[in-house]
């Protein structure tokens, strides 16, 4: 059951000055400062709002809430107010306020405490600085995989793009296989009949002196998959809501794999395992948001120690080495897990998002949760802002590269690299080289 909103604290506001900063749940959830009179961004469907958005959590009209982190400058000259999450690693409450006039009402369904600052960007940081969480190690420079193949990628692509990088001269540590290269999700030892050989890929990336990187979504599960027909018993039950999921990638249904479970644990772990063994070291871990779904577990956990367990268990079959990059991860809940963090929504070739939800792909969704959640670089990961895309089919190409390289975070290249001009080539080569990370 839900717990009831507890009042916090009335804060006389300035009505035209004061903004609100509401932390979204996840990383696609979106995260930013508000003018009290501005509409927040809310799911504009069901689907959405699991997948996007805090699963089960509803925000009444005219409310701002952040989950587990939100703050106010009242915009009179008085300190910011930030209330946060007491114990943000395995409880998140939500925190709304509610402006009448110039007072704003704040409340909690859950402990939380108060800090307060000079602007909402550095209050949020230090309180960030204050958990004590050991600085990230510099990023590796990336090329991924998505951003112009899609799950259309095939082997004969990792290898274009691996010659075009030495035509080229670019500064790239990572090759990054994405989505595409597996028969299913769930399946990930087994191929899509795009790629020959796994270990062999990875042996041509380092074979040009290079790093091996991949893509997983170790916590879903495609129904149709060999594991969802030979294991049944390794998924979540009853799932909060049904867990209807459209796919952003898939159009379909999916299930979720209950870490808790031993079998399927050690399976998971034999999957890291079995990519570390073929020469990956670099792993991104995505859809995330699926492993702290509410749900029957085969233990007695609860879903974010559920979900932190299922993250420290791939960090242990990866070792401690290899670096981690998560995306559409529930943000509190990840602190300490993670070289790296997606911390925006997808970005696309496109500005405006589907149905103008600020959860899905898009240039502006990604600015404006990218840029309202800054404070968290080098503080609790390093910030990944998504990918640069510079070929000339990109919108408002010149303006995505500056937010990205204004960042200061993970660095990374989507397009086939032979598409891009001579001003795509230039701005690919002096990003990645940057100094700035």
């Amino acid at each position: 059951m839900p717990h009831p909103f507890t009042p916090l604290a009335s804060v006389p506001v300035d009505p035209r000055k004061a903004r609100v900063h509401e932390e979204g749940w996840q990383s696609w959830s979106p995260s930013g400062a508000y003018a009290l009179g501005d509409k927040p961004y809310r799911p504009t469907n069901d689907n959405w709002a699991t997948v996007c958005y805090r699963p089960g959590v509803t925000v009444p009209e005219g409310a701002f809430q952040g989950e587990g982190l939100l703050a106010l400058d009242p915009g009179d000259g008085s300190p910011v107010r930030l209330w946060a999450a007491t114990d943000p690693l395995h409880e998140v409450p939500s925190i709304r306020l509610v402006a009448e006039g110039s007072v704003a009402e704040v409340s909690a369904d859950g402990p939380v405490k108060e800090f307060t600052g000079t602007d909402i960007q550095s209050a949020l940081a230090e309180w960030a600085a204050g958990l004590g969480v050991e600085a990230p190690r510099p990023a590796p420079t990336v090329w991924c995989s998505w951003y112009e193949y899609f799950t259309g990628v095939t082997e004969d692509d990792i290898h274009e793009n691996l010659r075009a990088m030495d035509t080229l001269d670019l500064p790239i540590d990572v090759v990054q296989i994405d989505d595409g290269y597996q028969k299913a999700l769930g399946d990930w030892l087994t191929l899509s009949g795009r790629f020959r050989s796994r270990e062999g890929i990875a042996d041509a990336i380092r074979a040009r002196g290079r790093r091996a990187g991949i893509w997983t979504a170790p916590f879903l599960v495609d129904p149709a998959s060999d594991l969802a027909a030979e294991h049944p018993d390794w998924l979540v039950e009853d799932l909060d809501g049904g867990f209807l999921h459209a796919g952003r990638n898939w159009g379909h249904d999916l299930c979720v794999l209950d870490t808790t479970h031993p079998e399927a644990a050690e399976y998971l772990a034999s999957v890291f395992r079995t990519l570390v063994s073929e020469g990956y070291d670099y792993f991104k871990v995505d859809f995330l948001y699926a492993g702290a779904l509410e749900g029957v577990r085969h233990s007695s956990a609860d879903a974010l120690t559920a979900y932190r367990s299922g993250i420290e268990l791939i960090r242990e079959a990866i070792g401690a080495d290899s670096y981690l990059l998560g995306c559409g991860a529930p943000v509190l809940p990840s602190i300490g897990l993670f070289d790296a963090m997606r911390v925006s929504p997808d970005t696309a070739p496109h500005r405006r998002p589907e149905a103008d939800d600020y959860s899905q792909p898009g240039q502006d969704p990604a600015e404006f949760t990218g840029v309202g959640r800054q404070w968290q670089h080098g503080r609790l990961w390093g910030n990944d802002p998504d990918c640069l895309m510079a070929r000339p089919a990109v919108e408002t190409r010149e303006r995505w590269a500056a937010h990205v390289e204004a960042t200061g975070g993970l660095m990374a290249s989507s397009d086939r690299l032979l598409s891009l001009d001579q001003w795509g080539v230039e701005t690919t080569r002096r990003l990645l080289a940057g100094d700035a990370r």
